[in-house]
């Protein structure tokens, strides 16, 4: 034992901190430990072969070798000029911004409203949104698309919404249909409510008004929520593909994960190599947003359903 040690017993009241007991090797644990490495294994296997074919050449691949013989680099380029990858890219950034800024405009408005301001029916209105978690998109899919074919006024519609395309083919279609989903702002809900109802009584008192409220004071103590909202609508408008299969017929306005399905819609004639760094390279945003916003998005998460 050290003199320091010593010195820290012997002062009144000193806490000593308790010693870490070691975790005894059982056969359970590794079996436990085992079985995890296997899973972890399956789960990260498909994204190995990925990345490894993206750098191999065609013959390699019709042998199915695991290391690429050369590390061929070229191929991200040779993709890049075989389909319009750039402009897909560009077309999913856009989408994936709009649908996300339309989301937290509006989702957490309309959370903050059913958490903290007493108005008749919220409890109904909530279970409205609790009970639209339970319905597939699919169902909704064919009334979504005569609804957005019959906005008024646009795509060359008359003012009942006929003779024209509405919103199809149009970035519209592609963004505001699928912002602002329930999930996201019950979610919203969820974090508001967590939050002391003393703060916003404060608030009120001083005479700031509700907006201001929601703006300035609740707002910005939610920024985990903000995040996890975010990354939620982000990597759902980033792989996004049966919404934009049904209202796009260009290439001017095709998101990436339906550009990679069209550069492989002819089994004949893939080009593995092309196709496997083009998918690449669409799956490390994704990776980039959750290992950057690791941190907030569990804080977030954790924190969903502690209270209301």
């Amino acid at each position: 034992m050290t003199s320091q040690s010593t010195a820290v017993r012997a002062m009144p009241g000193a806490v000593i901190p308790p010693r870490r007991r070691k975790k005894k090797i059982t056969i359970g644990r590794v079996v436990l430990y085992l079985v995890l490495t296997v899973g972890a294994f399956l789960m990260i296997a498909p994204f190995l072969w990925m990345i490894l074919t993206a750098f191999k050449s065609e013959l390699e691949v019709a042998e199915f070798t695991w290391l690429p013989a050369v590390w061929r680099w070229d191929n991200f380029v040779g993709a890049m000029q075989t389909a319009p990858f750039l402009q897909y890219f560009r077309n999913s950034l856009f989408i994936a911004v709009g649908e996300t800024a339309v989301t937290l405009a509006i989702c957490t408005m309309a959370g903050y409203v059913l958490s903290s301001i007493p108005i008749r029916g919220s409890k109904l209105l909530l279970n409205y949104f609790i009970t639209l978690l339970m319905v597939p998109f699919q169902i909704i899919l064919v009334p979504l698309f005569l609804i957005v074919k019959s906005v008024p006024l646009f795509g060359g519609n008359d003012i009942f919404g006929q003779g024209g395309t509405g919103w199809l083919n149009s970035w519209w279609g592609l963004i505001v249909p699928l912002a602002a989903a329930p999930i996201f702002t019950f979610l919203a809900r969820q974090f508001y409510v967590s939050l002391p109802s003393e703060l916003a009584d404060a608030a009120r008192m001083d005479g700031v008004g509700e907006f201001g409220i929601f703006w300035r004071i609740m707002t910005p103590l939610v920024k985990p929520a903000l995040i996890t909202i975010a990354v939620f609508q982000i990597e759902a408008a980033w792989n996004g593909f049966l919404w934009p299969l049904m209202i796009t017929t260009t290439d001017d306005l095709r998101p990436l994960q339906l550009g990679l399905a069209i550069f492989s819609q002819n089994p004949a004639s893939i080009q593995w190599p092309y196709l496997m760094a083009g998918t690449a390279l669409a799956t490390l945003p994704m990776v980039l947003l959750f290992v950057f916003a690791q941190k907030q998005f569990v804080e977030g998460m954790a924190n969903v359903g502690l209270k209301g």
